[in-house]
């Protein structure tokens, strides 16, 4: 029997299947590091492949951007060319999703996030992903947005236009068909 937030060896064979094709096709995304050993760091974290999963079957085709060799830790992060499907239409954080009355969405990005056991990205996180592609040409996602902002009722969300990456504020509560959020997973 597996815990909720493991998978099943099937699942996690057929994902890791997936995740070695992504990362074999987006070389340059990964300069210098080796799929056995993430694999390797995968295999042995069941949750985080659990999360991988959560990111995959929402949309987000997760891969490899980055490797902190004093850590031994690879940054998986959301990779598909708009803001994932499966999570898009949703508020900021919880409170927004309580505070808004009328016309509520499903959940929040926030909430979305903290159960499939992921970060969303922070501004410079997301700056840092365009510099390995073109992301977000016609959807937008939500950011980490620091508490001064939110604290005031705001928040923060990306897109790439005009070959600029830019960012922009809503009201936390705020959502739209064309918004989701991307997320980072350590490893």
């Amino acid at each position: 029997m597996t815990s909720k937030k493991q998978l099943l060896p099937e699942q996690a064979e057929e994902l890791i299947k997936i995740l070695k094709k992504r990362f074999e096709k987006n070389m340059e995304r990964h300069v210098g590091i080796e799929w056995e050993k993430v694999q390797e760091k995968l295999e042995a974290s069941p949750e985080k492949l659990w999360s991988l999963y959560e990111m995959e079957a929402t949309g987000g085709e997760p891969d490899v951007v980055e490797y902190i060799q004093e850590i031994n830790e690879y940054i998986f992060c959301d990779c598909s060319v708009e803001s994932p499907t499966g999570r898009r239409s949703v508020c900021y954080d919880h409170e927004a999703l309580e505070k808004r009355k009328k016309n509520k969405p499903e959940n929040s990005a926030m909430n979305m996030a903290k159960e499939m056991g992921i970060e969303l990205l922070t501004e410079d996180q997301y700056r840092d992903l365009q510099k390995l592609g073109e992301f977000d040409l016609k959807t937008s996602s939500w950011v980490k947005t620091p508490e001064s902002i939110r604290k005031l009722g705001g928040a923060i969300f990306c897109d790439r236009r005009y070959d600029t990456v830019f960012m922009y504020h809503n009201g936390a509560d705020s959502y739209y068909a064309a918004r989701g959020f991307r997320g980072l997973l350590r490893v």
